[in-house]
């Protein structure tokens, strides 16, 4: 097993880096970060065998680019880059060879089509709209989609920080045809989201609100309804906290979520009624956490510290849901996205 993380490439980072996952249990660590894709910004990738799907920051142009991986490195399949800022996001359908990309400045929303080889084809893009932007800085000059993914149906969805919206969206026929909005509260900050087991439920965060929104909703007849919202952050603190990435155990039992600024993984229990009860705060021992991620069996998780340029290594317990650290300051230079892969 193997550990992916890349990043900004504004300081030191060349692009993407593997560590290798040494050991098992408590005594289980990463080796030393080695620089295996040199690229521009890759912020957040997929990966989809030897194919890397990976954002582009390209100068004057930003978009996504495909990387082969080989025994000596790897090499560029493929590219799609337009003027302006590169995506935020970037989702995977391996089944359909789908890929979804969210640009959180532009405001577009792609869809792209690959082949086995990686080849690119643009099936088709929208551009949100302002329509009821927040009122916090960071909303008020325009939308900013910052998530683009599938719902448990095989519909789309994408997270608008600047609209605070939920929005659903068709493919079909090679277009994307809009079916349903949820309204978050006003200065949400509606960054991603994640959904119950069942299908009936949604966890979307709030990056500017430090909240998570709980949200019973129906995919054929796209009724909602708005259950409780949490604080991902302890009510005292007083301190700016970006709200990040957010994930769901595969048991359906367990949301985590990672606070930049309070620097924390907060881990809440899904209860019968889909309602949360708060686990565990605990301290990502470094700067800014944007993603984090975990292993196959949800064992390791491991989560990436933009700010100070190193990641932490927990042990997770499946029956309660707790993270405990056993490999902190692992050095990898403006880290963002985290990957295990074999």
């Amino acid at each position: 097993m193997k550990v992916l993380i890349g990043g900004y490439t504004k300081k030191t980072s060349k692009g993407i880096y593997e560590l290798p996952f040494i050991g098992e249990d408590n005594g289980a660590k990463l080796g030393k970060a080695e620089n295996i894709i040199s690229v521009g910004g890759p912020t957040y990738f997929q990966k989809d065998g030897d194919l890397i799907f990976t954002i582009n920051n390209a100068g004057d142009e930003g978009g996504i680019s495909v990387l082969k991986l080989g025994e000596h490195g790897s090499s560029e399949v493929d590219r799609y880059l337009t003027p302006g800022a590169s995506p935020a996001y970037v989702g995977i359908d391996r089944e359909k060879k789908l890929i979804y990309t969210a640009n959180y400045h532009t405001a577009v929303l792609s869809v792209f089509h690959y082949n086995p080889s990686g080849n690119l084809e643009l099936v088709d893009q929208v551009t949100h709209k302002a329509e009821t932007l927040g009122p916090r800085p960071e909303q008020t000059d325009g939308p900013h989609p910052h998530f683009f993914d599938e719902t448990p149906s095989g519909n789309l969805v994408s997270c608008d920080l600047g609209n605070d919206t939920v929005d659903f969206y068709r493919l079909e026929n090679g277009k994307l045809e809009h079916l349903a909005q949820y309204k978050n509260e006003t200065g949400f900050g509606t960054r991603h989201i994640v959904f119950s087991k069942d299908g009936n439920y949604f966890y979307v965060v709030g990056e500017l609100s430090s909240k998570i929104n709980v949200v019973k909703f129906n995919e054929d007849t796209w009724d909602f309804e708005n259950i409780a919202t949490y604080k991902t952050i302890p009510e005292d603190f007083t301190e700016h906290n970006g709200a990040a990435a957010l994930y769901i155990s595969k048991d359906g039992k367990y949301v985590y979520n990672s606070n930049r600024g309070h620097n924390s993984i907060t881990v809440f229990k899904v209860n019968d009624d889909h309602t949360l009860s708060l686990v565990q705060r605990i301290s990502t021992f470094g700067d800014f956490p944007r993603d984090f991620n975990w292993d196959a069996d949800q064992k390791y998780v491991v989560v990436a510290n933009q700010n100070t340029d190193n990641a932490t290594l927990y042990i997770r317990n499946g029956d309660n849901g707790t993270l405990t650290p056993i490999q902190t300051e692992i050095p990898v230079p403006e880290s963002t996205r985290v990957l295990f892969t074999k």
